[in-house]
């Protein structure tokens, strides 16, 4: 739980930036790029920057309090060095809406302002009520957005899988010939091998000992997992 302490101004701040290497090279949107705008917007709200954080290669999937510079962050907000954090985006620091609403919610509590520089092009700070409000609309579209993206990705796979056509990786099992995909007949022995052990109740780790003392290959050479045997005796084709 984060507490409100007055041993901070209310101006003190933090600010937060994260890219994933995805994001750097596809979107350029590099560290550097990221500190030059959010320190240009603290100066002109007129924020003490105590600290800056610069998170790089980490994916937001993890939440803030487990990611190396999160944890730097979540601890200042905590011992209350700072009264505001500062980020570009609501996706630079949460991994989904019900995150985000959970945090942001201790941190209204404890009078902590949330500082989001790109908002549809405009700015965010939760330190008012317009603010709360529009954060809490924001995560739920974003989280919207993402829910969507996922049932249209595994409605195309699954129109691809369907059809016989080509999608990537090739699954185990499959070959590929251009956009089509036929049966390795090698690896259809190898998935029907499985799934007899696996029936005879051989455990997925002894079912990947097997396979490796076998010889058999993987589709990227590696060895076997019980991971990867659990993934192929369910969906293999």
């Amino acid at each position: 739980m984060v507490r409100k302490t007055s041993t901070s101004s209310e101006k003190s701040a933090v600010i937060y930036l994260r890219v994933s290497t995805a994001d750097q090279v596809e979107h350029g949107c590099s560290l550097d790029a990221q500190e030059q705008r959010l320190t240009a917007y603290a100066a002109s709200a007129g924020l003490d920057v105590v600290a800056i954080v610069r998170e790089e290669g980490v994916s937001g999937t993890v939440p803030l309090a487990e990611r190396p510079g999160g944890s730097k962050v979540a601890a200042m907000v905590s011992s209350g060095k700072v009264r505001n954090v500062v980020a570009l985006k609501l996706d630079r620091l949460f991994r989904s809406a019900v995150d985000a609403l959970s945090v942001t919610a201790q941190w209204d509590k404890a009078g902590i302002a949330l500082h989001l520089v790109d908002h549809g092009g405009q700015s965010l700070n939760t330190g008012s009520a317009m603010g709360r409000m529009m954060l809490t609309m924001m995560a739920g579209y974003a989280q919207f957005e993402r829910d969507l993206t996922s049932e249209r990705t595994k409605a195309a796979l699954l129109h691809k899988r369907s059809n016989g056509l080509a999608y990537s990786p090739t699954p185990f099992g499959l070959d590929r010939d251009g956009d089509d995909l036929f049966g390795n007949q090698d690896e259809q022995d190898a998935i029907e091998q499985m799934r007899t052990w696996h029936a005879e109740g051989a455990s997925l780790r002894e079912i990947a000992r097997r396979l490796n003392e076998a010889g058999v290959p993987t589709k990227q050479g590696r060895a076997w997992h019980a991971s990867t045997v659990k993934y192929i005796i369910e969906h293999a084709a």
